[in-house]
């Protein structure tokens, strides 16, 4: 395998929960997948566990090299919790179909939060 690109983004953690705040579900359904936000909402402080989410969408798109928009959207990224506790990315509409366009064989995602920021890194990985 081959590597096809690296993206890390950080997130401040208050802008996404004066994005909360300001759209609710507007914003919600428009950047989280319903698991997403589900497994959020469980959470002590959900906005920790969307930052960080929204900082790996954004480290995805950075590893493909073209932002969020026409190749790759915000739903077309999913950010799950294995067995394991570690997070998985899945791919799926424009987004599997941009990734199998360029041979990619795996997206890897690491995320970490503290009390005002969230960050992720993606690895993708490819034929």
């Amino acid at each position: 395998m081959q590597l096809i690109g690296i993206g890390i983004d950080v997130v401040e953690v208050s802008r996404i929960k004066s994005s909360l705040d300001e759209f609710g579900d507007r914003f919600m359904e428009r950047v989280f997948t319903e698991t997403e936000r589900e497994y959020s909402q469980r959470q002590k402080r959900p906005e920790l566990h969307l930052a960080a989410r929204f900082a790996a969408k954004e480290a995805i798109a950075k590893a493909f090299g073209t932002g969020i928009g026409k190749e790759i959207g915000w739903l077309d990224m999913e950010i799950i919790r294995k067995p394991s506790g570690e997070p998985e990315a899945r791919l799926s509409g424009g987004g599997a179909e941009y990734a199998k366009s360029r041979g990619v064989r795996q997206v890897m995602v690491s995320l970490t939060h503290a009390k005002h920021y969230a960050a992720a890194n993606a690895v993708i990985m490819g034929e």
